[in-house]
């Protein structure tokens, strides 16, 4: 597959674009072929489709200048592929409730674009549905690893989200590539240990570890000096709320047969999960912080109520 495949099955098939619709793509200078490839897809489709180019964001989540997030609320869809994530920005969240379907592709690289959009999306949609069967209405969900990963979530009254890549209907969201099931949990306490993929490492050295533990809630320990001036840097902000324990994510990708260091990409793989600090008011949480910071942990072993649950691998 090819950039310009891939382009046209994030067009064609996970946005469904129309003739009689609108389009704008989104991206940066750091990301201007992907930007424009997907440009000429849409192009490919419908004459009412816009790009808007701006300069690389200094953090993810940092709102995009004005005139881009008008563009965004303006469209029927949106495809954002940008070095610094908008997923979790009022900008991304107004289009959705002004009835925009949109994409986010934060940190995508060809590469990943490549090797995330080969899958079926139809397949992932099932796997996404099959995992929510099991975890949905479940009172505790467990992790464990042989790394020393122990912690327990309570979804609460929180809703679980699936991000299938097929977003159809208007105020849909997704990420691409795509493939989880996700929660903001009310209250999480134990340790997990990433031994996958996270920022600003990427892909981990064999035997590199961070750890994490996590009381009511909130992370109270950081193993790792930059992942704590992280935090520490959004609590100059936000003060508690940037260590708020913000998601749990379990990849539901079989295409994704190895991790490559993109955190996009490697989050959406089938047999890992992800888990998140910051950020949780875009994915059903009530918590605004500027940071969201994923961690991917490989082979776990996930319990709903104490029931191993089934989890899509390649």
């Amino acid at each position: 597959m090819s950039l310009d495949d891939a382009a046209k099955t994030a067009v064609e098939q996970c946005m469904a674009l129309q003739p009689d619709e609108s389009c704008a793509v989104i991206t940066d200078d750091k990301r201007w072929d992907i930007g424009k490839a997907l440009y000429d897809a849409a192009r490919e489709i419908t004459d009412d489709v816009v790009i808007a180019r701006y300069p690389v964001g200094n953090q993810h989540g940092e709102e995009p200048p004005e005139p881009v997030a008008a563009a965004m609320a303006g469209a029927d869809v949106v495809l954002a592929p940008t070095t610094k994530s908008l997923s979790h920005t009022r900008a991304r969240g107004k289009a959705n409730d002004a009835g925009a379907r949109a994409a986010t592709l934060p940190g995508i690289t060809e590469e990943v674009m490549v090797i995330g959009l080969s899958a079926d999306y139809e397949t992932i949609d099932q796997h996404c549905q099959e995992v929510l069967a099991q975890v949905e209405g479940a009172q505790e969900i467990r992790v464990t690893t042989e790394k020393g990963t122990d912690i327990t979530f309570e979804p609460g009254d929180r809703e679980w989200y699936d991000d299938t890549g097929l977003c159809h209907d208007p105020g849909d969201f997704t990420n691409l590539p795509a493939g989880e099931v996700f929660v903001s949990p009310e209250d999480v306490n134990g340790r997990y240990v990433v031994d996958g993929t996270m920022r600003p490492y990427g892909l981990l050295e064999d035997g590199q570890t961070l750890e994490f533990e996590v009381e009511d809630g909130y992370v109270t320990e950081i193993s790792d000096d930059e992942i704590r001036a992280q935090v520490e840097t959004g609590a100059e902000e936000v003060g508690r709320d940037a260590y708020n324990l913000a998601e749990l994510g379990i990849g539901t990708n079989v295409a994704v047969t190895e991790l490559v260091g993109s955190v996009l990409l490697d989050e959406k793989a089938g047999g890992t999960v992800h888990i998140a600090i910051g950020d949780d008011a875009g994915i059903g949480g009530d918590t605004d912080a500027p940071l969201h910071l994923d961690g991917i942990i490989r082979d776990p072993t996930v319990y709903a109520d104490g029931e191993e649950v089934e989890l899509p691998r390649p």
